[in-house]
Order: structure tokens, then C-alpha cells, then sequence
């Protein structure tokens, strides 16, 4: 009888040890970039209420771990979830609203679509965006007369790629109350013969879209809801949304808080009186899908459009050196305002003038402060020894595709020298330590696929330039993965939480169907997400 007792308590004893935990899913048979610190890897993950319980071999994580739910990924690739560092998410989906114009080969194509367009909706301003004119086989400014005279009574406002320079009509001029004798510090309004052309650079162009109608929150919700499709079938799940107002965020915040949304949205807000007052005062304001803890400032403008601010004139248009959209005083005044709150400081900056701007002010700011990590957003032309400013307090925060979308004339712009400083991110990496990555789109395309092309090729889609352009600036692979994850989200002061997948962190994941790491650097353009999970939960 003894014995028989103690057998029985020996069987309870050995099956106490062999107990598994109770987990919400277990994804196995993987093979995992888990871009922890030591960039390992790993073939299974265990997730329970939305976060990594642990990390592992596949035995290891069966044999203590059980659950209801097991996806076998059958060998395929997971990365830690993109973060986009630098985009317009919630204009993404407004994009979706209006005349699509990216990839037009003239001003012809331009009206073409606009025509189109206007059949088919027949909206009372009309408004596009994503013309470029140096894809035109006349690579200058268009002129309104075709669209004054095919829509006399209707406003139209056209919007470059670059969000720096728009064309307007008479009817949207007027609304605008724009004149030939109109001046607008901090940009252009282009006169030819002493008349408008309808072109706007840089800060007059708001006089127009102030009078565009703003759109309704039925409009709003189904703009977020669609970018949020758009962005999870490539993979992201945390989209930096690169300047918002208090009305947008607060509309972002309620439709995480009912469960609509599922993005994570990192909020730089617009620098509006408006959004300092409330914002700086109220402080950060974290939740684990919104993260509001930034200020959007713009320094210049854009180089396609000659607002960047540069040091010397531009190459190709002499005794012009575009403009500061901002007064370096007033800048300096809302860098020391920010610097007072937690707020993060996030400036766009194209021109080295306009980064040797930037750079000095955080510099002076900064010298006593530790962990601000203000960005500057492009840090596009940079002189030699002004990149010696950049650090893990001071990041930059650059978009590959940029690159490799002005390679074809950006040189003629800045010239031989100057190009040798610009879309420099393996300098910028060497001086930082770190580099946040992102799109702009809609001003490139959403797919983080074509950035990690352009950083480790440095090419496009057909092979262009060979070899490259300007390859000693390239970023390896995994440089390029780090900046896409870890370090973005260093960026955001959020790699505790997010950025690598380590036990603690959100299970934000997804499932690729060909290895980013190891496959021909041609194809990996079209490589395709077969899965993307936020919180443990699949949204793609």
C-alpha cells in the first residue's frame, strides 16, 4: 500500500513539474530577427494579453508553454513590426480623397486627371496632390491658365509631392485674396510679367488652404480607417504622424480608446499658438497606442521646389537660395519655449542653411540636457564639419526614398560638392550612433519596403544609377532593420515597450514572405507581409 501511495504521489509530482503556462498564442517553427541587442535570433514566441511572455526555440517554448491558439509559420520570416519615423498618416487618408496626381508626366497629365476626377465627384474645390515637375519633360513650374479656363467658376489647388509648392486658379486666388502685389515672408508668390502664374511656395500657400473646406468627421474616420489598412498590409504597425492639430489627435485618441483604431500613432504636434498653449501646458500624453510628446516646426522648404534654404545660391538658379520659413530668432524663442516643457523638438530641415539653423540652437539648448533626443526631420545637405552636431540627443531623422527619388536631378540643384553632404546616412549614423527611418509618405510611397531598397541599394526600381548612387552613404542591412525598429522607436522614447522582440514587449509582429536579410537586394521591392499582428491580436 505504501508503495502504491508513493507512486501516486510521484506521477502528481512529475506531472506538477511538467506543467505549461497558459498563453494566448504561440507562433512556431519561425525564423525571428528579434533585433534585441544582440541582434539574435530565434524560431518561437509565447504571447499573453497582448505581450511577449518569452522568446526561443521552438522546444523550449512548447514544452513550457500551451495554448489554444498555435500558428505554425512553416520557416517564413518575422520582424519586429515597421515604425514609420516620419510620415502624414492621417493625410494618407485624405489623399484617398482627392485627385491622386503622383507619377503625371506633364501638366497635360495633371489636367487629364483633374477633369476626370471632377466628372466623376463633382466636389466644390477641387484639391490634388503629388505632381513633381521634374518628372516632366519640362521641368519647370506649371502655369494656371488651363485650369482658369477649364473651371472658371470652381477653385482648384494642387499640391506638388513635396507639400512645398501648389498651383492654384483664379477662383481659388481670389477666395485666397491673393494679388500680384501679395507678400508673404517665408516663401513665394510667383509673378511672371507681373502676373500670377497661380504658383505658391512654401508659407503663402496657406492664404489657400486655409478657404478649402475642412473635411467632416464622416470624412475624417473613413480617411483614418483607410490608412490604417493601407499601412498594416506593408507591415507597420506605429506610424509617426509628423504634424496634427488638438482636434485630429483627440479623434485619433477616441477611436483607439473604442477599439477602431489598432495603429500605435506617435504625435508630433502642428506648431500652431493654438496647439502650444494646450499641449505644453497639459504635457505628455501617453497611452499604449497614442503617444503625444512632440512638436512639428518647419525651418525651410523643399529642394524639388528651390525653397530649401542653402548657404551659397542654388546651382541651377542663380542668386537664389531659397527661404527660411521660419525667422532664425523666432525659431530660437520656440526652441527655448519647447525646451521648458518634456516636449520634444522635431524640425524639418532640407538646406544646410537651414540645418546649420537647427543644429545650433538644439546645440545651445541641449549642451547641460540629457535624453531630450530632438530630431531633425530630412537633415537633408549637410556641411562637413556641421555633422559633427548629431548624437543621440540630436538624431536625425531621414527617409531613404528621398534619396533616391531626387537622385536624378538633386546634384543639379546643389552641384558637385554640395552633394557629397546630402542624403548622407551613413555619415549621419557614424556621428549619431543611431538613425530613425521613415517614408513621408504620402510624399513617397507607404511601403517600408522601398525604404529598406533605397538604403541598402541606393538605386530604384529598374536598377538605376549602376552601382548605386553615391553607395559610401548606404546602410547595411542590418543597420537599415534597426532603423526601422529599435532605433525609430529609441526616437520616440519607446524602446521598452516596442522597436525588437524581447519578452515585456508588445507582441507587434509580422510575418514576411521571403527573408529581408538574406534575399537579393532586387527583390526586395515586392516583397510581401503574409501577416502583421498589433498586440498579439492579427489586423493584416
Amino acid at each position: 500500500m505504501k508503495q502504491i501511495v508513493f507512486s501516486l504521489l510521484f506521477l502528481a509530482l512529475l506531472q506538477s513539474c511538467n506543467t505549461k503556462t497558459p498563453v494566448d498564442l504561440i507562433v512556431y517553427n519561425a525564423n525571428i530577427y528579434t533585433v534585441d541587442d544582440n541582434f539574435s535570433k530565434a524560431e518561437a514566441m509565447a504571447i499573453k494579453d497582448g505581450k511577449l511572455v518569452a522568446v526561443g526555440t521552438s522546444e523550449d517554448i512548447m514544452n513550457s508553454y500551451t495554448s489554444e491558439v498555435q500558428n505554425d509559420i512553416n520557416g517564413q520570416t518575422i520582424l519586429p513590426g515597421f515604425i514609420d519615423a516620419h510620415c502624414h498618416f492621417y493625410n494618407l487618408g485624405i489623399q484617398q480623397q482627392r485627385v491622386d496626381l503622383v507619377g503625371t508626366k506633364s501638366f497635360s497629365d495633371v489636367v487629364e486627371r483633374v477633369k476626370a476626377f471632377q466628372k466623376e465627384k463633382n466636389v466644390p474645390f477641387i484639391t490634388g496632390r503629388g505632381w513633381d515637375q521634374n518628372d516632366w519633360d519640362v521641368k519647370e513650374f506649371p502655369n494656371k491658365d488651363t485650369l482658369d479656363v477649364l473651371f472658371p467658376d470652381t477653385p482648384v489647388a494642387l499640391t506638388r509631392i513635396d507639400g512645398h509648392a501648389l498651383i492654384a486658379n483664379k477662383k481659388a486666388l481670389e477666395l485666397a485674396g491673393i494679388t500680384n502685389t501679395t507678400k508673404v515672408e517665408g516663401g513665394e508668390v510667383e509673378l511672371k510679367d507681373g502676373k500670377l502664374t497661380g504658383i505658391l511656395i512654401d508659407n503663402p500657400m496657406s492664404l489657400v488652404r486655409d478657404v478649402v473646406p475642412k473635411p467632416g468627421r464622416e470624412q475624417q474616420i473613413a480617411a483614418l480607417m483607410e490608412a490604417q489598412d493601407i499601412c498594416f498590409s506593408y507591415g507597420l504597425t506605429t506610424v509617426d504622424d509628423a504634424g496634427l492639430s488638438k482636434d485630429e489627435y483627440h479623434l485619433i485618441d477616441s477611436l483607439q480608446q473604442v477599439g477602431d483604431l489598432k495603429m500605435r500613432v506617435y504625435g508630433m504636434i502642428s506648431n500652431t499658438e493654438e496647439n502650444l498653449d494646450y499641449y505644453l501646458n497639459k504635457g505628455i500624453i501617453k497611452t499604449d497606442r497614442l503617444n503625444i510628446r512632440s512638436v512639428k516646426v518647419y525651418a525651410d522648404g523643399a529642394l524639388g521646389s528651390r525653397g530649401a534654404a542653402l548657404k551659397q545660391p542654388y546651382s541651377d538658379k542663380g542668386n537664389h537660395f531659397g527661404a527660411m520659413v521660419i525667422g532664425p530668432e523666432d525659431f530660437k524663442t520656440l526652441a527655448e519655449r519647447i525646451a521648458a516643457s518634456e516636449y520634444q523638438m522635431n524640425t524639418h530641415a532640407i538646406g544646410d542653411s537651414a540645418n546649420i539653423v537647427v543644429l545650433r540652437t538644439y546645440d545651445k539648448l541641449l549642451s547641460k540636457e540629457e535624453n531630450r533626443r530632438w530630431r531633425v526631420e530630412h537633415a537633408q545637405i549637410i556641411t562637413d564639419q556641421d555633422f559633427d552636431y548629431f548624437s543621440t540627443n540630436i538624431i536625425p531623422s531621414v527617409q531613404p526614398t528621398h534619396a533616391t527619388s531626387d537622385m536624378y536631378w538633386a546634384e543639379d540643384r546643389v552641384g558637385e560638392e554640395r552633394i557629397k553632404g546630402a542624403y548622407a546616412y551613413n555619415t549621419l549614423l557614424d556621428q549619431a550612433g543611431i538613425v530613425a527611418l521613415g517614408t513621408d509618405f504620402p510624399v513617397e510611397q507607404v511601403s517600408p519596403f522601398l525604404t529598406f531598397y533605397a538604403a541598402v541599394a541606393r538605386q530604384d526600381t529598374s536598377g538605376f544609377p549602376e552601382g548605386g548612387f553615391n553607395m559610401k552613404e548606404a546602410l547595411t542591412r542590418e543597420e537599415t532593420l534597426k532603423g526601422m525598429t529599435i532605433w525609430a522607436a529609441f526616437s520616440n522614447f519607446e524602446e521598452d515597450e516596442k522597436g525588437s522582440l524581447e519578452a515585456g514587449k508588445f507582441a507587434d509582429f509580422i510575418v514576411l514572405n521571403e527573408n529581408i536579410m538574406e534575399v537579393e537586394a532586387s527583390n526586395i521591392p515586392t516583397i510581401k507581409v503574409l501577416e502583421t499582428y498589433v498586440n498579439g491580436e492579427q489586423v493584416n
